[in-house]
């Protein structure tokens, strides 16, 4: 039981991490890398 909480809680930050990381980043920047300030959500629900 507590291995699937601290694997949910994991990704979660895995998550909540990469989307800060990508905000960061300017409008050029993430069209460098092929993202759109929009998918950023998407790009970080990948990394799961």
């Amino acid at each position: 039981m507590f291995d699937a909480i601290r694997s949910k809680y994991r990704s979660w930050k895995t998550y909540q991490e990469t989307v800060s990381e990508l905000s960061r980043l300017s409008n050029r920047e993430l069209s460098d890398i092929g993202i759109g300030r929009g998918d950023i959500p998407f790009v970080a629900r990948k990394t799961r």
